[in-house]
């Protein structure tokens, strides 16, 4: 702990311990609030592919075009575990440790486990304030994903690419945007 600086005019003195991040984390993760489900009805008009087995085949062993010829897909993203936050002078670094399951949605609506992959993502959160507006930038700062089960590892490589792309093109925007520069009342 540093003591706060001392000011000679008016200041805005924002602190934010590792316990207030955790036990924020803590909350959202346990009341299932670092779960999402997305369907191609979720995805934005721009992105680049589609949730159907036609559009994943590159990214999916050949069996499963085949069981499922253009069936939709979904995708079940959640926390395996409690983000674990830390707080730094310049920022605030987190690890996010979370799975992404898809999905074959059959034409009776029932679902059919395609593939599981872990991912590991490291990110940083800058606070910053500009005039008189508080606002943020978040970072992606790596990730690792893992196969579970489902695809053969050349697949993995692929779907990795991908994946760093969408957080890179919608991911890190989005919540960017969610801390851009706010009026500070």
């Amino acid at each position: 702990p540093s003591p706060p600086p001392t000011a000679h005019e008016p200041t805005l003195l924002l602190a934010v311990t590792e316990f207030v991040a955790n036990s924020a984390a803590f909350t959202y993760f346990t009341a299932g609030a670092l779960r999402r489900n997305i369907s191609s009805d979720t995805l934005p008009r721009r992105f680049p592919l589609q949730l159907r087995t036609k559009s994943m085949e590159v990214f999916s062993p050949p069996c499963l075009q085949e069981l499922y010829p253009d069936q939709p897909m979904e995708l079940h993203l959640w926390a395996r575990q409690q983000p674990l936050l830390s707080c730094h002078p310049d920022a605030l670094h987190g690890t996010l440790l979370g799975s992404a399951e898809a999905l074959v949605v059959l034409p009776n609506a029932t679902r059919v486990p395609a593939f599981l992959l872990n991912i590991d993502a490291n990110v940083t959160g800058k606070p910053t304030i500009t005039r008189n507006r508080l606002g943020g930038t978040v970072r992606l700062t790596g990730s690792v994903p893992s196969l579970s089960w489902g695809l053969p590892v050349p697949q993995v490589k692929r779907l990795e690419t991908l994946l760093k792309f969408s957080l890179w093109l919608f991911g890190v925007p989005r919540a960017n945007s969610k801390c851009c520069p706010r009026a500070v009342p």
